[in-house]
């Protein structure tokens, strides 16, 4: 695990160039990872002596009491705006501990060329500190959705199969009764389908029926070439069997789909099918977008929104109290 922070800290050139070997100026503290920590930049280089030449800058580790492990990296912004990563390592990574809690870089610029990094009277320093969490154990994502993938395409372990339209769709009671309260009515209670291995399906195309049982098993929507030629279509047949089986999310994001794509033509057919599947978000949405000034003469002239009338009054009556007419 990682905890990082990207830091700007400006130098005023006047303030330090008359500052001695050994004495800094100090930039604010900040926090990353429960640790805090500041820029420290020495104009005439860290040791008092002056026998190192440069300037330094130093990353220090305020939280005395505490180690911490993490990855450094500087840069300055020059003259012709663009970042030069200067220090001689470019990054390193360090291990800041209770006794050396101040790592940098001892010849971070030549003070010849101090003058090019002066903007304004400031040198601007990016510092970027990554945090590592030695001491986790890493966990890897989880591929529960790929797992049940695999089950879904395999014939392992099935005990009920569907038939849509004459096509045949095997798959697992416990997984459908599990996703949705539906089918866990109509597989596991009291219904005749609770007793037969094959139930036939009606008012369901098997391509939305495919797609529905993937997203029950993995919890995503299979890729767009598995969409279909019309994924506004498809959607909103996947709205109606959200809705059907209870599937609130796949709901969710067929009506996102769906406003994704909203338009002065589509917005009737989408307020259409937000009113017949029960789903309020779009339908909001799909109101907000008519009555918006830009939209509102365009909209209603559209023949999806007298469609639209003549279905669903209730709809227009809506719009016109919004619109105060």
């Amino acid at each position: 695990m990682v905890d990082s922070v990207a830091f700007e800290f400006k130098v005023d050139y006047e303030q330090t160039k008359n500052l001695a070997a050994g004495e800094a100026v100090h930039s604010d503290t900040f926090s990353i990872s429960g640790h805090m920590w500041r820029i420290n930049w020495y104009p005439r280089g860290i040791d008092a002596s002056g026998r190192m030449g440069g300037v330094t800058m130093m990353v220090e580790l305020m939280s005395k009491s505490r180690s911490a492990k993490a990855i450094v990296e500087a840069s300055l912004m020059n003259k012709a705006t663009k970042l030069d990563s200067i220090a001689s390592k470019g990054s390193f990574l360090r291990v800041f501990e209770i006794a050396f809690y101040e790592i940098g870089w001892l010849c971070f610029l030549e003070h010849k060329d101090v003058l090019n990094y002066v903007i304004d009277g400031q040198i601007t320093v990016f510092c970027s500190i990554m945090v590592l969490h030695g001491s986790s154990i890493p966990v890897p994502p989880s591929d529960i959705g790929k797992q049940f993938g695999v089950l879904l395409d395999s014939t392992d372990g099935v005990d009920v199969s569907f038939i849509v339209d004459g096509e045949t769709f095997h798959a697992h009671r416990a997984v459908l009764a599990a996703r949705s309260p539906v089918f866990r009515a109509e597989l596991l209670g009291s219904m005749a389908e609770a007793t037969m291995s094959s139930i036939t399906l009606h008012d369901i195309a098997p391509a939305t029926f495919r797609i529905m049982l993937w997203f029950m098993y993995t919890d995503a929507l299979p890729g767009d070439n598995e969409i279909g030629d019309s994924p506004t279509e498809m959607f909103k047949h996947l709205l109606a069997a959200a809705d059907r089986y209870a599937l609130d999310r796949l709901k969710i994001i067929c009506a996102q789909k769906l406003w994704d794509n909203v338009s002065v033509d589509t917005v009737g057919d989408a307020l259409a099918c937000a009113e017949m599947y029960n789903c309020p978000e779009l339908k909001s949405k799909c109101i907000e977008f008519v009555v918006a000034v830009e939209n509102f003469k365009k909209v209603v002239l559209s023949e999806s929104f007298m469609q639209l009338g003549l279905k669903f009054p209730s709809i227009i009556a809506e719009v016109r109290e919004r619109v105060g007419t």
